[in-house]
């Protein structure tokens, strides 16, 4: 057996037994497969990852930056409560419309904002409406723009807050020189390094195998 082939055995047996899609997620993967969103979102075992980590923070506000379909947002968006929100950021129009549809069959819409346009853009608007601070931010949206998104979340966040940086290892090109100037190898490595010298984080990154090949995530504590 190959390893990629064991890698997905294994990541079937997970998910399988501890985070089975239900019809709602199985719907948004469809739906956005339909639609012809890249295969880029989180497995059925990270999803299940972020809502337990949205559940341990006992998370009222979250932050996601990058929506794609909707995939993501619908497992962060179980773990909030009934007067809980999650705003999500979203580049592509198509690709919201998509998710908002996906977000409404869910039973979230009422929890769950989906902003549309460069995050870039959306996060200084965001921080002008000058909301609660958001218990924990995922980002999963361009890679170059990594540290930039790192920055905003300290602006938007608490001490305890919990910052989620997807797509980190880059199949290992994040130590690979003549990756170097690669802007998601670049972005990757600059929120590395970011969490580790900046006097408000702590963190740690973990790489992965599995359906989605050889990459992993950062994750890092706001300290004040």
């Amino acid at each position: 057996m190959s390893g990629s082939q064991l890698w997905d055995d294994v990541d079937f047996y997970f998910s399988s037994h501890l985070a089975p899609d239900d019809e709602v997620l199985q719907a948004a993967l469809r739906d956005s497969e339909a639609a012809g969103l890249p295969h880029v979102n989180v497995t059925a075992n990270q999803g299940k990852l972020l809502q337990l980590l949205a559940e341990i923070q006992d998370a009222h506000h979250i932050l996601e930056i990058g929506t794609l379909g909707g995939y993501s947002t619908i497992w962060l968006g179980r773990a909030l409560p009934a007067d809980g929100r999650l705003i999500s950021l979203e580049y592509n129009p198509r690709h919201a419309e998509v998710a908002v549809r996906n977000i409404a069959r869910a039973g979230l819409e009422k929890v769950v904002e989906v902003r549309v346009g460069p995050a870039l853009e959306s996060l200084p608007q965001l921080a002008d409406e000058n909301p609660a601070p958001f218990d924990l931010v995922f980002i999963d949206a361009d890679k170059a723009n990594n540290a930039n998104y790192v920055e905003w979340a300290l602006k938007l966040t608490r001490a305890g807050s919990l910052i989620i940086v997807d797509n980190v290892v880059r199949g290992g090109r994040v130590v690979d020189a003549e990756s170097y100037d690669d802007p998601d190898v670049r972005g990757s490595r600059d929120a590395v390094e970011l969490i580790a010298t900046h006097p408000r984080l702590t963190g740690t990154a973990i790489q992965t195998v599995g359906s989605k090949g050889h990459d992993g995530f950062a994750l890092a504590r706001v300290l004040a």
